[in-house]
């Protein structure tokens, strides 16, 4: 069986990344999602093994010291990480398995993983961008401005990834990186 390879998709807050990576075909694909590990406690529409796994701040900082995870961080006195042992386990299985992160942990997994499938997606623009984050409706303009700083810091960033999508229409987006998957990853596609 041919081993699956790790599908990288990043990019800046409300750039889109969720909502691609819903429309993309998993089965024809050859796709499944990694499950981060958090030490946020569960909300009422979190699924244990789906969502999240949860664990204690002591089971993740062990999970450090062991160098378990592909990569990690800390958001809001929570912490966030992709335990490398089922990560490797469904690459071994010969799945594909999709990582959507943010940019900093991106860049930990494509120094583990240089041959990871690295693709970040582009705003149309600064401005797009912020449209985008203003329409979400979950956040004050200090928090908007806050995230479009750190967005102008990572889309510096966009040159360390193998790939660049501009998610300016949806349905060309998730068709490029449809494409994308198809050339350079194992796939079910006859």
């Amino acid at each position: 069986m041919k081993k699956g390879s790790i599908i990288v998709l990043s990019g800046p807050s409300g750039v889109g990344k969720g909502t691609l990576r819903a429309k993309l075909d998993y089965d024809k694909l050859n796709l499944v999602n990694s499950v981060s590990w958090t030490t946020r406690k569960p909300r009422e529409e979190d699924i244990e093994g789906v969502t999240y796994h949860f664990v204690s701040q002591e089971e993740f900082e062990q999970n450090i010291k062991e160098n378990g995870f592909a990569e990690y961080a800390g958001f809001s006195s929570h912490a966030y990480g992709t335990p490398k042992k089922g990560l490797e386990e469904k690459l071994e299985a010969g799945k594909n398995v999709m990582l959507e992160i943010e940019v900093q942990g991106a860049l930990q997994v494509m120094d583990q993983y240089p041959e990871a499938l690295s693709i970040f997606i582009l705003p149309p623009s600064i401005e797009e961008l912020e449209k985008r984050l203003v329409g979400r409706n979950s956040e004050d303009e200090a928090a908007i401005q806050q995230r479009l700083s750190r967005a102008k810091e990572e889309l510096a960033l966009q040159d360390r990834y193998r790939f660049k999508v501009v998610n300016d229409d949806l349905d060309r987006a998730v068709k490029e990186i449809e494409q994308i998957i198809q050339e350079n990853a194992p796939t079910n596609e006859k």
